[in-house]
């Protein structure tokens, strides 16, 4: 897949944003860990922004991202990092309306892959056929990581992207 026409820097904007953002920065440290002791696990979909959706500062929580917001090994591995080391208490696992990920199974996206000659098979896609049971597993598989706390608060909620509101799918269960 070619590009029509391919500017100089493809990161042009980027930079300038940066450089924009650059000039405003206010130059104060911030402290790497999580200030409100949450992580929260959602979606790449560019139409989410936790801290706002959360009514979260920076510095506030941990986030992680991946396509479907589904609870990996390394987002547990992740996980692990950020409670012991940044500070993280709780965890929100964050999926979402009009998910790209509930569309499709796997195997019509190595289908589709495949169709531009790349071969996917080694890979587990982790599409989303139930969206409210696929979160209820994930949030699950937290809760009984081991190398987590046994009763780490842990819950799981869908973002509406149309309303920006949230329902919550999986609570969290006092021990």
């Amino acid at each position: 897949m070619t590009p029509v026409s391919a500017p100089e820097d493809p990161f042009a904007d980027v930079r300038s944003g940066n450089a924009a953002f650059a000039e405003s920065f206010p130059g104060e440290e911030r402290p790497g860990r999580a200030a409100k002791g949450l992580a929260v696990m959602t979606c790449m979909d560019s139409r989410i922004s936790p801290l706002e959706v959360l009514g979260l500062q920076v510095g506030d929580a941990k986030i992680l991202r991946n396509a479907g917001a589904r609870v990996t090994s390394d987002v547990l591995r992740t996980l692990t990092l950020a409670h012991f080391l940044l500070g993280v208490d709780r965890v929100l696992v964050l999926a979402h309306t009009d998910c790209g990920m509930t569309k499709k199974t796997d195997a019509e996206v190595h289908e589709l892959v495949a169709g531009h000659g790349v071969d996917t098979r080694s890979i587990d896609f982790h599409t989303v056929a139930d969206q409210r049971a696929s979160l209820a597993r994930d949030v699950q598989r937290i809760r009984s990581w081991p190398y987590l706390p046994a009763g780490t608060p842990v819950a799981g909620g869908i973002y509406d992207v149309r309303t920006g509101r949230i329902e919550m799918v999986v609570e969290h269960e006092p021990a």
